[in-house]
C-alpha cells in the first residue's frame, strides 16, 4: 500500500512537472516578437486589391519601436529610413525604390499642405545644405495640429518612431509625394 499512493504521488508529481514545462513552452511561443507575429498574419492579407493609405500607416505602426539598424529590411534586426519604407510597401505589392535618394522622382508631388496619411514625405540628409534627398518617412496625419510623420530615425530614438514636422525637420524638407 505504502508502495502504491508512493507511485501515485510519484505520477502527480510528474504529471504537474509537465505541465509547467508545457506552460513555460507557450509562454515562450507567445512571447514571439510583435513584429513577427503581425508580420505573419497581415502577410495572408496583402496584395488583395487597392492599397487603403490608412492600412499602409497602421501597418507601419507595428513596427514602432524596431531599432534603427543601417542597410536593413529585416524588423527582426532593424530598419534604416528606406529600409522600412521599402518593407512596409513591399507588404502591400507595392514596388518601391530600396535607396531613399531613388524617391525623388518616384510618385506624384503633393503639396505640404495637402499631404495624407500613406503619402511619403522626402528629406535631405543631415546636412539641410545639401539638397539631395537622404531621409524618408510616411504621414501619419496632418491636421490643424500639424503633420506627424513615421519614419526609422538613426537619431537619439534610433528606432522607428513618429515625428512632428517640427523645425529641424522643415529645414530638411524636400517634399511630398503620393503612391497611393
Amino acid at each position: 500500500m505504502k508502495y502504491s499512493i508512493w507511485i501515485v504521488a510519484l505520477g502527480l508529481v510528474s504529471a504537474c512537472n509537465q505541465q509547467t514545462t508545457d506552460t513555460r513552452q507557450e509562454e515562450k511561443m507567445s512571447s514571439v516578437s510583435q513584429a513577427s507575429l503581425y508580420t505573419t498574419t497581415m502577410t495572408e492579407t496583402s496584395g488583395s486589391g487597392d492599397t487603403d493609405p490608412e492600412e499602409v500607416v497602421d501597418y507601419a505602426k507595428l513596427f514602432y519601436g524596431v531599432p534603427y539598424k543601417y542597410g536593413s529590411t529585416d524588423p527582426e534586426v532593424g530598419f534604416d529610413c528606406s529600409g522600412f519604407i521599402n518593407y512596409v510597401y513591399n507588404h502591400f505589392d507595392i514596388d518601391v525604390p530600396r535607396s531613399s535618394v531613388d524617391f525623388t522622382d518616384v510618385g506624384t508631388p503633393v503639396q505640404l499642405a495637402r499631404a495624407t496619411p500613406g503619402d511619403l514625405i522626402l528629406f535631405t540628409g543631415t546636412d539641410p545644405s545639401t539638397r539631395t534627398v537622404g531621409h524618408i518617412g510616411i504621414v501619419v496625419k496632418n491636421d490643424d495640429s500639424g503633420l506627424e510623420f513615421i519614419h526609422s530615425s538613426s537619431g537619439k530614438q534610433s528606432a522607428v518612431t513618429i515625428t512632428p514636422l517640427n523645425d529641424y525637420y522643415e529645414q530638411r524638407f524636400v517634399k511630398v509625394v503620393r503612391l497611393l
